[in-house]
């Protein structure tokens, strides 16, 4: 039923009252009626013994203060306390779960350029690795409720429950513009009322997550046998399969779940081992090819890794993923640099030579290599079309494959997943041969 508009005004009647008055007379309106009512303001009415003062939303009760000396306050969400990173950006618009178990992220804080994140909830199927390495979550809208039929948990529950902090209400694309222009910046999270802006600020310029050993934090400590494929129901490559299976020994840098449920959907035998497990027992096992994962951090500050890697190169086939793939342009000889702000996200256009081919990959590094200072016998096999960094290399008389970034995406488009069955071929081609 309509209703005449009427004008409410905001009275004070009474210093520690106030009251809604209507300006003209009220009349009901069938089962309408409007009526006026005061609460007091004095702590000891009833109505601050009832709770009707409290807001009924959350309050900012966090800061992201960075080492430039900005400070971002925000609301916190998973756990509290007080944690130091190094802050980046990642630019997917889904998967936000694989990336809060994606080991690489060790050490950092990951901000979501997407806006709203939460929203489908956690999963027991999407997760990269058995935990939650990042340091915390940045973001800019937290759902308040999920939709999605394999939910079993809220976002807030899920950090909670491993300890991660998390903050929203923060303008991320502010940040964002910020790391893009400045660089990828060390911060610290808060929820302690009791630090200072300056001994957060203190904290964030006394660290540096260059020269720190990230991997052996995230690595696996003793070898396991993998044999879990691509489920069924996800497996959206069924062709080119080659009919064989291959021992694959791989590296845990950091490794990621998909990555080696793809080997094995590729008929890969897979045996993972430790990132200080040591070369002379790689090769004893006698494998077919030799896997070098992704991993966290910086790859100069792994200088056993790289040892690792020089020690295997031309004995049997090998494919490096992300932090592999640096550790085999050291190996090479080359040298590697720490990046502006990296790349972090499911859109990033990468341009195969070879074939001219373009595929929308999956990104998360922060370093490079610098294909200037590799040795001859080394080519350049893919370039990242946004700033034209060395995206992959290859070393044929080496029998060396490497990708800067995730053929098995997860979160991300699956344009590069032919990168397995390339490599898998590289396998069965030596093998034929010996």
């Amino acid at each position: 039923m309509a209703m005449k508009a009427m004008d409410l005004l905001l009275t004070n009647t009474n210093p520690s009252t106030y009251c809604f008055v209507s300006s003209t007379p009220i009349k009901p309106r069938g089962p309408f009626s409007v009526k006026c009512f005061s609460l007091p303001l004095s702590t000891d009415g009833a109505a601050a013994s009832s709770g009707l003062l409290d807001r009924p939303w959350k309050t900012s009760d966090a800061r992201l203060v960075l080492e430039d000396g900005s400070i971002w306050k925000a609301k916190s969400f998973g756990a509290s306390g007080t944690q130091l990173g190094e802050v980046v950006f990642n630019t997917s618009l889904t998967g936000y779960q694989e990336i809060l178990t994606d080991p690489s992220y060790a050490g950092q804080f990951v901000l979501m350029t997407n806006p709203h994140i939460g929203n489908t909830g956690v999963n027991l199927d999407d997760e990269e690795s058995t935990q939650c390495f990042l340091a915390g979550l940045v973001i800019r809208s937290l759902s308040i409720s999920t939709s999605n039929w394999r939910c079993v948990q809220t976002v807030d529950k899920y950090l909670a429950e491993r300890n991660i902090m998390g903050i929203y209400d923060v303008d991320t694309r502010a940040i964002t513009r910020r790391l893009r222009q400045d660089g990828s910046l060390i911060g610290v999270l808060s929820t302690e009322a009791n630090k200072t802006d300056d001994e957060l600020l203190e904290m964030s310029r006394s660290w540096n997550i260059v020269g720190v050993d990230l991997i052996s934090g995230v690595s696996c400590k003793t070898p396991y046998e993998w044999v879990d494929k691509t489920k069924q129901d996800w497996e959206f490559n069924s062709d080119g399969r080659l009919g064989e299976s291959f021992h694959i020994v791989a590296y845990d840098f950091g490794i990621k779940h998909n990555i080696l449920r793809r080997l094995a959907s590729y008929g890969c035998k897979i045996t993972v081992v430790p990132s200080t497990w040591l070369a002379s027992e790689t090769l004893k096992m006698n494998p077919d090819g030799v896997l070098f994962s992704n991993g966290p951090g910086d790859p100069s500050a792994v200088p056993y890794a790289v040892e690792t890697v020089k020690q295997i190169l031309g004995k049997v086939p090998v494919f490096g993923i992300c932090m592999g793939h640096q550790l085999l342009g050291q190996a090479l000889g080359g040298k590697t640099f720490k990046m502006k702000f990296g790349h972090h996200g499911g859109n990033h256009p990468v341009r195969d030579i070879r074939s001219g081919r373009v595929d929308i990959s999956s990104q998360n590094h922060n370093y490079a290599v610098d294909p200037a200072t590799l040795p001859e016998g080394t080519e350049v096999t893919h370039v990242n079309l946004n700033d034209g960094s060395c995206a992959g290399l290859a070393y044929p008389a080496m029998k060396i494959m490497s990708l800067q970034y995730h053929p098995e995406a997860s979160p991300g488009p699956h344009d590069s997943d032919c990168a397995f069955k390339e490599f898998v071929e590289l396998v069965k081609s030596v093998k034929t041969k010996a």
